[in-house]
């Protein structure tokens, strides 16, 4: 619970400048099967980080798929759980996701308590993660699970106060989503605003399908950018992303 090695490496990281990417699987649709042959494309990629989770997983898949990665690389195993039945002490980390632009208790505070016995008895490191949403262009798994609605893509003043009310509460880490598949991913001015008023880390995911919108995250100001849907539609994806 003290270990705080995966946090000051991303600190580390963004100091150097260097680009941080981490590749989503969600465990519903990830093949244990084709684990070595997808995770010879991430080894041979610039991908620095593996998130784990999905807004719908049924019990103990999580840990299955976490401990078959473990066995296919040495990056840091990241868990981006939807429900307190993701948490494995398999992994090294776990994203403790506020739903920040959502006004359901479950999501802000609800969860979290449930989730605390497992924590405390595992030696995950705690992550604390504003998690805002922002809308894609389509309803999200996260929208329906959640039953909250996401921010609208022109609510500047309101996403920018949101990230930076996360960052006054505490929390490590901003993240952006625009939701697993979505249309449109963040926008770039989303970005720039929010990285301009906070000094934490800012990670931004969903809808992120190719080189040209991964390179605008960056140089928008995201510190890592999530890829997910896209490595599952299009693994040659991978290809524009060798080391």
């Amino acid at each position: 619970m003290t270990n705080r090695r995966i946090y000051q490496n991303i600190i580390k990281s963004i100091s150097a400048e260097e680009r941080l990417l981490a590749v989503l699987i969600d465990p519903e649709k990830f093949s244990v099967e084709n684990a070595v042959r997808f995770f010879k494309k991430v080894n041979q990629s610039v991908a620095t980080h593996i998130f784990v989770g999905g807004s719908t997983v049924e019990a103990q898949a999580t840990e299955n798929v976490v401990s078959e990665i473990k066995k296919q690389t040495s990056l840091p195993v990241i868990l981006f759980p939807g429900d307190t039945s993701q948490i494995t002490n398999k992994a090294d980390g776990i994203l403790f996701l506020s739903l920040i632009s959502g006004r359901n208790p479950e999501y802000l505070i609800g969860k979290h308590v449930a989730s605390i016995s497992k924590i405390k008895s595992s030696n995950l490191e705690v992550i604390s993660t504003g998690y805002i949403l922002i809308e894609g262009g389509k309803e999200t798994a996260v929208q329906r699970v959640t039953n909250t609605k996401p921010m609208a893509r022109n609510a500047f003043q309101n996403i920018t106060d949101t990230a930076k009310a996360g960052e006054f509460l505490g929390m490590n880490l901003i993240y952006l989503e625009a939701g697993s598949g979505a249309l449109n991913p963040v926008s770039a001015e989303i970005i720039t605003k929010v990285k301009q008023d906070i000094k934490i880390p800012l990670i931004v995911g969903g809808g992120i399908k190719n080189i040209q919108q991964l390179e605008s995250a960056y140089q928008s100001g995201a510190d890592m950018v999530v890829i997910g849907t896209a490595f599952e539609e299009d693994e040659s994806f991978f290809d524009d992303l060798r080391k």
